[in-house]
């Protein structure tokens, strides 16, 4: 499977990546725990049908040593009994953000008084932004095909 578009040769898609990380270094560089930040990327992507990026979060979750069962119970969080309260809080916060335009009046009041419950101010900002970054890392990948399968840990560090 080819792209459509050669993201990584393209001189327009270089300098939007450019910025786009800068963006998502702030949220690495947050307080919000990055195992967090994995599942949180892992779940989007799953919603999203975005190969590319759930190969490469749930590779890179490995990396960082994230279990197995942990790492296959992301799109089942509800029933599992691996995740925290907390985590549970981020991921049903992604869905809804990530399911925007399934909602009538957008994530509801209840989730975010929940990820409120277990994330500072801070936490919760890097949060939202870590949800529309992953969301738009999944669009352009989802729109241009991009195939998954290669990815190795760090390859983009």
């Amino acid at each position: 499977m080819e792209p459509r578009l050669n993201l990584f040769t393209n001189p327009v898609t270089g300098k939007f990546f450019k910025y786009i990380n800068s963006a998502g270094k702030v949220v690495t560089d947050s307080t919000l725990p990055a195992a967090t930040q994995e599942l949180v990327k892992i779940r989007a992507s799953q919603i999203n049908g975005c190969a590319m990026c759930t190969d490469m979060h749930t590779k890179d979750a490995t990396a960082a040593g994230e279990t197995a069962q942990r790492l296959n119970l992301v799109a089942t969080w509800r029933e599992a009994k691996v995740f925290s309260e907390a985590e549970r809080a981020a991921l049903e916060l992604t869905e809804q953000g990530t399911r925007i335009a399934d909602a009538a009046g957008g994530v509801p009041d209840e989730v975010w008084a929940n990820a409120a419950k277990h994330y500072d101010e801070d936490q919760l900002a890097a949060l939202v932004g870590l949800i529309a970054l992953i969301n738009a890392y999944n669009r352009v990948n989802v729109i241009v095909q991009q195939p998954a399968g290669d990815y190795q840990p760090g390859m983009f560090d």
